[in-house]
């Protein structure tokens, strides 16, 4: 019994073997040893690599939103600024990653609120499973995007932009032109002056987290530039009055459309320009490219009879006739080259301001036939026919004078009664606004400038004046615009109504316009006013422009705080004025 427990105690003691014991120390020492030379050979032979993949899930460049410069009226009033607004995008691989299609009735209320058929927002992030980036609307309010975001569907993200938005709408439209979506000037000023208007953001390299939160700002890669502001020469209260004046001329003449543009005589400024029909550059779901045309630059026409005033400083200038000299239109008409230029009735001896207040083509005509036409085309040419105005407004054109070897008496004459050539709003009123400032041409701005340019002297300064003085009695009693007559205020202006050209002539649709310049003893706007294609009867420019020009020049007047002068003191310029025309 005993033998026998002594024999199983002896066989329970364990033996050790050694074998073993020696394979599993191996295998640790394997281990560690393993994990020691990985370690050694990324963190002492290549530590780049895996720096370089940390780096690659970590390390962003960020940039700053910059909003783009402001637009100002030159008294401080916002006509253009860009406002935050936000842009939805989805990540397809993160919804399709979170099962982001589980919950539909979170993509419906999406599709609902952006307005958008929810299948065909869904197939467009379903598209590509694969892809990082799809754009589901641009410029949407805050608050939609603070209730998308109240969604919270996996893989929608907002992203900051901004809209530009135009506080005077219509008023405004083609002068100052619109952006695209990404905020890009494509028409008007925002075009022409973009790159000022634009600022660079600044790019700064961060480190964020596996959420998206940055936990490490690194430093700034780009440093960025503010936008800069821009200060136009416009009067926007000008401007709402010229608007409101021309849109309901354009509308009781059923006319196809219009311009008006005001000058400061004395710096070239425009306070004014304005378009119909218009637009509203806020609302462009049902946009019509004809109305963005800013026509006041860009439409040119035949002057009709606003030219007189020009041959007849040109002949003054020539010394063909003088102040006091009398002409002679008996019996009312003439024969030139086969062709006849009539008046509207026999004037027969008419004084120098007799011919532009009664606007007498034979008068005029043979003005224009008693010089070279060389000298005429040259007057043309110094007030500023034929060349671009200096504003630097997209698309303005510089207008066109015909250039022959051998005239014809017929088109010399045609020329003084202003067919043969063609000219813009903005030209016709910067001409009259030289006669203003005695002379002297001035380019036009359309930016508000801190003193006035010197300009240079394209008129004899009697001349002008004088000129200005027999245009006065246009408005008077016996001229052909007597609705362009504005109590205390003298006008110097002129008629224009002009057939439209077609292939092989004329037809019978026309240019109705009035030009010219208040107040006469001390000039300070020239404005000129031109309607295309009035219906009716109602299609002469002194009862179509005319009006225009006067509610808005005296309305101008008064808000420029320009002292009206007596009763006493206008009955003797308009006694002056009329006895020039007789």
């Amino acid at each position: 019994m005993n033998k026998k427990v002594k024999q199983a105690k002896r066989i329970q003691k364990p033996q050790l073997i050694h074998w073993r014991v020696y394979i599993v120390v191996f295998f640790v020492v394997l281990l560690f040893g393993s994990l020691v030379a990985r370690a050694a050979y990324i963190q002492i032979l290549e530590p780049g690599k895996l720096r370089h993949e940390s780096d690659m899930r970590s390390l962003r460049t960020t940039s700053t939103e910059v909003q783009r410069g402001l637009i100002t009226d030159r008294n401080g009033d916002m006509l253009a600024v860009s406002v935050p607004v936000k842009a939805i995008y989805a990540d397809p691989k993160v919804v399709f990653d979170n099962n982001g299609f589980a919950n539909m009735q979170r993509w419906r209320a999406l599709a609902d609120v952006l307005h958008q058929d929810v299948d065909t927002l869904v197939a467009r992030v379903k598209d590509n499973p694969k892809r990082r980036f799809v754009y589901l609307a641009r410029q949407v309010t805050p608050e939609v995007a603070d209730y998308i975001n109240e969604l919270r569907i996996r893989g929608i993200y907002l992203k900051p932009e901004s809209r530009r938005y135009y506080p005077s709408g219509e008023i405004t439209a083609q002068l100052l032109g619109i952006t695209n979506i990404d905020d890009v000037g494509i028409e008007g000023i925002e075009k022409t002056y973009n790159d000022w208007l634009t600022g660079t953001p600044s790019k700064e390299k961060v480190r964020k987290s596996r959420d998206g939160h940055v936990v490490e700002r690194l430093g700034i890669v780009q440093e960025g530039e503010k936008p800069n502001d821009l200060v136009l020469s416009i009067d926007q209260r000008i401007q709402q009055l010229a608007y409101r004046e021309l849109k309901k001329s354009t509308e009781m003449n059923q006319a196809t459309g219009g311009s008006v543009v005001v000058l400061d005589v004395r710096t070239g400024e425009i306070l004014a320009m304005v378009n119909t029909p218009s637009y509203n550059p806020n609302s462009r779901e049902h946009l019509q490219s004809f109305r963005m045309r800013n026509r006041a630059v860009t439409d040119t026409f035949e002057p009709g009879s606003t030219i007189k005033p020009f041959v007849m400083a040109a002949a003054l200038e020539a010394g063909v006739v003088k102040d006091n000299d009398i002409v002679s239109t008996s019996p009312g008409w003439m024969r030139i080259g086969g062709r006849q230029v009539r008046d509207t009735t026999n004037y027969g001896d008419m004084t120098l301001g007799k011919i532009l207040a009664k606007s007498s083509n034979v008068g005029i005509s043979k003005l224009a036939l008693s010089m070279p036409v060389n000298q005429l085309l040259g007057t043309y040419y110094s007030v500023g026919l034929g060349s671009y105005s200096g504003s630097n407004l997209a698309g303005e054109s510089a207008g066109v004078i015909s250039e022959r070897h051998n005239w014809s008496e017929f088109e010399r004459a045609t020329l003084s009664f202003g067919y043969g050539l063609t000219m813009t709003t903005l030209q016709l009123a910067r001409m009259y606004a030289t006669l203003g400032a005695d002379g002297v041409l001035r380019p036009v701005s359309i930016l508000k400038l801190k003193q006035p340019p010197e300009g240079q002297r394209v008129l004899d300064a009697h001349v002008a004046k004088e000129v200005m003085h027999m245009l006065q009695g246009v408005t008077e009693k016996g001229g052909t615009a007597i609705e362009a007559h504005i109590d205390g205020y003298p006008v110097a202006g002129k008629t224009g109504t002009s057939r439209k050209a077609i292939a092989g002539g004329y037809g019978d649709d026309y240019w109705s316009l009035f030009a010219g310049v208040a107040p006469v003893n001390n000039p300070r706007l020239a404005i000129a006013v031109v309607v295309n294609d009035p219906k009716g009867d109602r299609y002469y420019g002194g009862v179509v422009a005319g009006p225009v020009f006067a509610k808005v020049m005296s309305g101008a007047l008064q808000m420029l705080n320009v002292e009206p002068i007596s009763e006493a003191e206008q009955t003797k310029l308009a006694s002056s004025a009329h006895g020039r025309a007789e």
